[in-house]
């Protein structure tokens, strides 16, 4: 599925989407048409908003859009996020539902395990990895990384550090620190978009952002910042341990450890390992 596409293929039906508030928003009746084969999806929504949403008409689950029609102009399109999508799917009363609703009871039924024992999470987080391709060296410095991180922002909640427009400022300020590029900017070096950073990281660059995430934490607990622009300066010191410790190594090898490189395995080295695995 490209990224950067406006259509999903779902069944040989195509589902328009689009990007809206930092996630995809998909048109309902194109959701509704893949899983009914209804001639007249428009009608059919709109007995299934009287049915089913009619006590959330003050905050519905879609929005309005403006997504392509097929004469080629924009118009006005009712669409759900995947979060919507879902309940949008559980209120369809629909043979080829069923898979997905099936679906989503096992999911659920996975979840709940996941929160009386976590370390199911990390096993589930491993095979997503494993199965696009990094290999368990990777793994295991990613799965640290996102455990420092949650160190991190646990620290700056309790001291009052809640919005995530803040947390991306605070991280901004790291990675300027360590890197001299603000994550926005160390994405167009690897000529990323709405992909997560981290994931296109190779070891030392997952080691040093690990390390300033460590580092601000540690300063955290001994400075004890109160003010947003404490928050910021402690970042700052946090990033700049991180910068310290990679221009001592680059000094070392002669080679810079930010590369504009993606870590993704190719397919024919992940044939390799898996004949070596076994």
């Amino acid at each position: 599925m490209d990224s950067d596409n406006a259509l999903v293929v779902f069944q040989d039906r195509k589902i328009r989407r689009i990007w809206h508030n930092d996630e995809w928003y998909f048109s309902v009746v194109d959701i509704i048409e893949a899983l009914t084969e209804s001639p007249t999806p428009r009608q059919y929504w709109g007995k299934i908003k009287q049915r089913e949403f009619i006590d959330v008409e003050l905050s519905p689950i879609w929005v309005q859009l403006k997504l392509e029609a097929e004469d080629g102009k924009l118009r006005l399109t009712d669409c759900v996020n995947t979060k919507n999508a879902f309940r949008l799917i559980q209120s369809i009363p629909s043979k080829k539902a069923e898979s997905f609703k099936r679906w989503l009871a096992k999911v659920g039924y996975e979840r709940v395990r996941e929160i009386e024992n976590p370390q199911l999470a990390q096993e589930r987080m491993k095979q997503i990895y494993e199965e696009k391709g990094y290999s368990k060296e990777w793994i295991d410095k990613r799965l640290r990384g996102i455990a420092v991180r949650q160190d991190l922002t646990g620290e700056w909640q309790k001291r009052g550090v809640e919005k995530q427009s803040d947390f991306a400022i605070l991280t901004a300020e790291i990675s300027k620190a360590s890197f001299g590029m603000t994550p926005t900017e160390y994405k167009k070096l690897k000529g990323l978009d709405r992909e997560n950073l981290r994931d296109h990281m190779n070891d030392l660059e997952l080691i040093f952002s690990m390390l300033g995430d460590a580092s601000t934490a540690e300063i955290e607990r001994a400075k004890d910042p109160r003010t947003f622009d404490e928050h910021a300066k402690v970042s700052n010191d946090g990033g700049t341990v991180a910068k310290n410790a990679r221009k001592e190594l680059e000094n070392k090898t002669g080679n810079k450890v930010m590369t504009g490189s993606n870590y993704l395995i190719e397919p024919e080295k992940i044939k390799c390992l898996k004949k070596t695995e076994r």
